[in-house]
């Protein structure tokens, strides 16, 4: 797909991982009410709702902080992202979130576009255990409005990650 390549999708064929790319239009993470107010929308939400998807299906990619360490943490877009059983699952104490600045310097990807495949510093990941309730799941693809869809497998194994339950559903 031409203009599409970003270093996940790079990381992917490379790797001669089975995938599929999917994009939408990216609406700027936010939506008008019929009444007219601007509603904020999370990304992820978005992703799933353009692209017709479960949303539990659909993952987004957080970094947080785990005993000053910067890790991953991947969760359905349904869910938010339970800190202390992060920390737990890393090893660690205690957890909070990474600065959006921080988190894009690292990764090299813009908030929103954080994908958990060829980030620009390899991180501790943590995936929710959910993740094998489908054949496959999305996730983004290193830019708004572009998700990959993977096995759950290949995610587990190209980032290295633990799987544990890091999941609450709000």
């Amino acid at each position: 797909m031409a203009g599409q390549g970003t270093p996940a999708t790079a990381l992917l064929t490379k790797r001669k991982i089975t995938h599929r790319v999917h994009t939408y239009v990216h609406r700027g993470g936010t939506e008008w009410s019929a009444g007219g107010t601007r509603v904020n929308t999370a990304y992820g939400a978005e992703a799933a709702d353009a692209l017709g998807q479960d949303p539990r299906r659909v993952f987004k990619t957080l970094v947080a902080l785990v005993d000053g360490t910067m890790t991953v943490g991947i969760v359905p877009v349904t869910a938010t992202l339970d800190l202390k059983a992060l920390a737990t699952a890393a090893g660690g104490k205690r957890a909070r979130m990474a600065e959006v600045t921080d988190a894009e310097r690292t990764t090299g990807y813009v908030a929103g576009g954080i994908s958990p495949l060829g980030q620009r510093k390899r991180l501790p990941t943590v995936v929710d255990a959910s993740v094998h309730d489908f054949a496959t799941l999305y996730c983004s693809g290193g830019r708004r409005g572009l998700e990959i869809e993977l096995s759950p497998d290949d995610l587990i194994a190209l980032t290295s990650a633990t799987v544990a339950p890091i999941a609450t559903t709000p």
